[in-house]
């Protein structure tokens, strides 16, 4: 496991930060926290709902404030919503206080994955592929200055990437190496 309380998992919605993330933590014996739950829990209500009455400056506002009570707790794995890495402060967070894993989708595979899913708010467009694509763009610099370590997700089921990702943890030397490239 690596030198930080928390091994925090960042990435597009639909790279499988959730479902990747709640069996990483049961394999790690670890505690799993997933930020957007934590936020609906907390206000009895869903994101979609909060974006509606709140806006998205609305919810990055709680979600910054979730993120930053989770990485003050003890020891966890963390899924991140996909925008997280938006506030520089979130980045600086992530950054002191957990190991962070870039889970990485390609655009076909998070596309399929995301077909069905009416839940996300900022997917409530007609051109899902290009609000996709525009998100990506903008986020994956964020995503590589914040991620200790990138992780290919594509062509794995939830299992078989937790699995992978729980060996290549374990393994000191990519661990230690990341770890070390990151700091000065």
């Amino acid at each position: 496991m690596p030198p930080a309380p928390h091994l925090v998992l960042i990435g597009a919605m639909g790279a499988g930060k959730t479902s990747i993330g709640r069996r990483l933590a049961e394999r790690l014996g670890l505690r799993f926290a997933d930020v957007d739950e934590a936020i609906e829990h907390r206000t009895g209500t869903r994101v979609a709902t909060i974006f509606e009455c709140e806006g998205e400056a609305g919810f990055r506002l709680r979600e910054r404030a979730m993120l930053a009570e989770l990485l003050d707790g003890p020891g966890c794995v963390i899924a991140t919503g996909g925008g997280a890495v938006l506030s520089a402060e979130n980045r600086a967070l992530l950054r002191a206080h957990g190991f962070v894993v870039w889970l990485q989708v390609g655009f076909e595979a998070q596309r399929q994955r995301l077909a069905r899913d009416r839940t996300r708010p900022l997917l409530q467009t007609p051109d899902r592929d290009a609000v996709l694509r525009k998100l990506a763009a903008e986020r994956a610099p964020l995503y590589a200055e914040v991620a200790h370590l990138v992780f290919e997700t594509d062509g794995r089921t939830a299992i078989e990437a937790a699995d992978v990702l729980a060996d290549l943890l374990a393994d000191a030397s990519v661990v230690e190496a990341r770890t070390k490239g990151s700091e000065g």
